[in-house]
């Protein structure tokens, strides 16, 4: 046998132990790559698991300080705020998204007295406070109005930013929303506050443990395919992208996450702007069930499932495995 015959270059030397692995890896997970999504309920001193989402629970305003503070102890940087809203407060025009004193504004408020060093991340949309399910406000027939929901999203943002948020996510899809609230916010003196856009948002069948943890599920009438984004469509994506940032989005979201890495890359590519994959219920609970039938080590798949988002492209990651991940990461 000659030294002819041997290849010139073995790839596996470069995978032959593990400080050569690490010293090599093209991506890497840092907590600081992480959001952690919490949901807010009514009520004090209680903790309310959620059954779709087995591991995640609802929390009282007076408890969310507490896992705020334990997620910025694992480093991770920002935590997103969504609201149960009481049936009893869920109208036809949701109202309540608009008080000062809502479950998401005390939230904020409650998070920030208890670590003032993690951003937090509010949700402008109005299905949380719609009798309907809708985000936005509809007419007789049952059509989402695109205009006038915008005019009360921009006031749902002001309030939101009032209270303390840092980053205000229009999750809507309604055209327009985005230079909407970033004229109000700079009217106000909030120049400071930043957009990150859900911009290609799917009307994806990923979504329904969520529903279960704000308490929507049930109460849709139709579906949102109408202003939500198809998921045969990528070109679309961009153009939305496009229209975002030109309107003043700090930030881009594609959600769902896995399903959607195509698109991720894609906008990572055209734009060179800071965009983030929103890991959704339906993803998380499919790896919960998966680890629990015995298909896979649970570890191993939240690890490899998130490194794939920074793979693809992404700055972040929404994800309810973000306190998992962090220790898990760290431990390393």
């Amino acid at each position: 046998m000659t030294f002819a015959s041997f290849p010139a270059l073995r790839m596996r030397r470069g995978r032959s132990s593990s400080w050569m692995r690490a010293m090599l890896a093209e991506h890497r997970l840092h907590p600081s790559d992480l959001i952690l999504p919490l949901f807010i309920c009514a009520g004090e001193g209680c903790e309310e698991p959620i059954p779709a989402l087995p591991g995640v629970s609802r929390w009282t305003v007076d408890r969310i300080g507490a896992q705020a503070k334990a997620a910025a102890a694992l480093g991770i940087p920002c935590v997103a705020l969504f609201p149960n809203t009481p049936a009893g407060l869920r109208t036809e025009l949701a109202e309540e998204a608009l008080n000062p004193d809502n479950l998401i504004c005390r939230a904020v408020r409650a998070v920030k007295d208890a670590c003032p060093e993690i951003g937090v991340l509010t949700d402008v949309a109005l299905d949380p406070y719609t009798a309907h399910g809708h985000d936005g406000l509809v007419d007789d027939r049952g059509c989402v109005l695109n205009d006038e929901t915008t005019a009360v999203l921009v006031e749902q943002a002001l309030v939101q930013a009032e209270a303390g948020a840092d980053i205000v996510a229009p999750s809507d899809m309604m055209d327009g929303r985005v230079g909407a609230i970033r004229q109000a916010l700079e009217r106000e003196g909030r120049c400071d506050t930043a957009i990150m856009a859900y911009t290609a948002k799917y009307a994806s069948a990923f979504y329904g443990p969520f529903r279960d943890a704000v308490g929507s599920r049930g109460l849709l009438k139709g579906d949102k395919r109408g202003y939500q984004m198809d998921p045969a469509n990528a070109d679309e994506a961009l153009r939305e992208v496009a229209l975002d940032v030109a309107e003043g989005a700090d930030m881009v979201m594609v959600k769902p996450g896995l399903p959607y890495l195509d698109i991720v890359r894609s906008v990572r590519e055209a734009f060179r702007v800071p965009v983030f994959a929103y890991q959704v219920s339906g993803e998380y609970a499919m790896i919960e069930h998966a680890a629990a039938a015995g298909a896979g080590d649970r570890d191993a798949l939240i690890l490899e499932t998130l490194l794939a988002f920074k793979r693809a492209g992404a700055t972040g990651v929404l994800t309810y495995h973000a306190m998992d991940a962090a220790r898990l990461i760290t431990r390393s």
